[in-house]
């Protein structure tokens, strides 16, 4: 295990890889019944769905962790299992037997890509100051996220969004995020995952005192369910390919493609996840994982797999090698029998990992020149424009368009490689087809 992972080498312990693998599954966790909620919605069996979606879960982590050994969770992605349904299946008409085949292309063209090497390309090509504020984008949107889930942060008309009242559940939350930040700031080993089961634990007689929303008792049965394969091999692929729906393969190509790529870029900066380059490390092998992740999702029945930006979590908590990502992994096999068993953890008790992840993401920014405005301008935009559009793509495609305006107005636009122009194409074409 020292030898395959080089554990000494990155300066960690089979400890604390566990550990790391035990938060990040805690935090990304909730994609197996968030996942079949969402696609449900588009007519695909829940108990199908889920089912769908550990597989892809375990066997996409499982890859990451022992191929491109990198302490990056892999599952189906939010936004893109939206996506799917709200835009593709009920938007278009389309049958979800015709969305899956288009997944399942679209990881096609995602392997292609890597194979050749051009996902690497276009990741060598992304200037460094809008890596660094990738990384600290995402952040933030990660930040942003533990506080909604927690309902800490709600919407609000006057102005745009607010804080809510505080109840005996959000009290939990903002002791359970106080707790985690003080074990954390002690250098506590294992501090994120144990500031996430002792919050579990507090929460536990909420639902019995006050009559809220969060209650992780549960009993025994039911607890317990068996896995539902009826999705297996449902796709559509000869009607997927059709030139109507070209744009949905295209939608899944393009959010897929950038929402991975920012997701290594970012855990790569911000854990300093790189080779001798300055690369992320291992990254065609990562990537070439991405790729097979959508396409196996296409064939069990799911949205496309994507890394999950929720493994800063583990990150944080010392994860640096695949062995993370292979305990992560091991942990979602269990539960295609034992579903049941996720609601024992609230919502309240991992919205902290999740939003002190943020402080440990932003670190990147103090590398960026801010006052080379040029370059600070088109960061700032994508920084700032992740967690304010709640879409990483969006960031980017904003970072990417107003890197090359500013660049070619000040008299630099030669600094401008191919690969970026043509990035910048496909930026300007996802803009379009989103306004169609």
């Amino acid at each position: 295990m020292e030898a395959y992972f080089q554990l000494k080498k990155h300066n960690t312990t089979v400890k604390t890889e566990v550990i790391a693998g035990f938060t990040s599954f805690l935090a990304t966790a909730y994609i197996i019944v968030v996942n079949p909620a969402i696609l449900s919605q588009a007519g695909m069996p829940f108990s199908g769905v889920l089912t769908a979606t550990v597989l892809v879960s375990f066997f996409s982590s499982l890859m990451m962790g022992l191929y491109a050994r990198n302490p990056i969770l892999v599952a189906p992605g939010m936004g893109l299992n939206a996506f799917f349904t709200f835009s593709a299946v009920l938007g278009m008409g389309i049958s979800w037997q015709v969305a899956l085949g288009a997944v399942f292309w679209s990881g096609i063209i995602f392997l292609l890509l890597s194979v050749f090497n051009v996902r690497t390309l276009i990741v060598r090509a992304i200037p460094r100051p809008l890596r660094y504020a990738i990384a600290a984008g995402i952040g933030l949107y990660i930040t942003l996220i533990g506080f909604a889930n927690a309902g800490f942060i709600v919407a609000n008309p006057a102005t745009i969004i607010g804080i809510a009242p505080l109840t005996p559940t959000l009290l939990t939350f903002v002791a359970g995020l106080l707790l985690m930040a003080i074990l954390i700031a002690r250098n506590v080993t294992g501090a994120i995952l144990i500031g996430i089961l002792l919050t579990t634990l507090a929460a536990y007689p909420l639902g019995r005192w006050w009559g809220t929303d969060v209650d992780p008792l549960i009993t025994w049965k039911g607890m317990v369910s068996a896995p539902d394969f009826s999705l297996l091999f449902q796709l559509d692929l000869v009607n997927s390919l059709q030139f109507a729906l070209f744009p949905v393969i295209f939608a899944f190509v393009f959010t897929d493609l950038f929402d991975s790529l920012s997701t290594f870029i970012g855990l790569a900066e911000a854990a300093d996840l790189t080779d001798e380059h300055g690369e992320p490390r291992n990254i065609k092998q990562s990537l070439t994982t991405d790729a097979l992740s959508t396409t196996l999702a296409g064939l069990v029945g799911s949205s496309p797999g994507t890394a999950f930006i929720e493994s800063a979590v583990g990150i944080e908590a010392g994860g640096r090698t695949g062995l993370t990502a292979v305990v992560g992994g091991l942990l979602f096999l269990p539960f295609l029998f034992l579903a049941p068993l996720l609601s024992m953890i609230p919502a309240i008790a991992t919205a902290p990992a999740l939003v002190l992840v943020g402080a440990f993401m932003v670190r990147p920014i103090v590398k960026i020149n801010w006052l080379k405005m040029d370059e600070a301008i088109p960061a700032f935009l994508a920084m700032v424009l992740i967690p304010f559009t709640y879409s990483i793509s969006q960031g980017i495609i904003w970072g990417f368009l107003s890197w090359a305006l500013l660049k070619v107005v000040t008299g630099k636009g030669s600094t401008i490689n191919l690969t970026l122009w043509v990035i910048v194409a496909f930026c300007v074409l996802a803009l379009v087809m989103q306004s169609m």
